[in-house]
């Protein structure tokens, strides 16, 4: 995993809550994510999601993230959702929509075919300081289906 897929994972599996609603969270009209409704998953455990997206005004490198879970089987006391990393596609910020698909590979039992939930953000790192801070242009928590290719 890259350092900037693990940060943008970590970003935005700390900035959206379990919970948030499926329309897009976004700080301008003009600034959004989708998520296709269907994500494909293949035998040997990549994964691929896509959608849309439009962003204006960056000041440093800008990515699409995501992350799917899907509900963990309550076997024990630790059962719990966990969510992977799904690639991450550099962005461009220029007022226009655009088309995004990111791919990754997972366990080849972590994930399967049917109901998965899926979080998507655009993800700009500022410079600030010498270091990269996160600002997010537009984020999304969908519900999907993964179906095997």
């Amino acid at each position: 995993m890259s350092l900037r897929t693990a940060l943008g994972t970590a970003a935005a599996a700390l900035a959206l809550p379990a919970a948030a609603p499926a329309a897009p969270a976004a700080a301008d009209p003009y600034e959004t994510i989708t998520v296709d409704p269907v994500g494909r998953i293949t035998a040997d455990g990549t994964v691929t999601l896509s959608g849309t997206y439009s962003c204006l005004g960056s000041s440093g490198p800008v990515f699409i993230t995501t992350a799917v879970s899907q509900n963990a089987p309550a076997n024990g006391p630790y059962a719990s959702t966990v969510r992977h990393g799904i690639g991450d596609t550099r962005a461009v910020c220029d007022g226009a929509e655009h088309t995004w698909q990111n791919t990754g590979k997972v366990a080849i039992d972590a994930l399967r075919p049917g109901a998965a939930h899926v979080e998507a953000t655009v993800l700009e790192l500022r410079p600030q300081g010498g270091l990269p801070l996160s600002h997010f242009h537009a984020a999304r928590q969908q519900d999907i289906t993964l179906t095997q290719v």
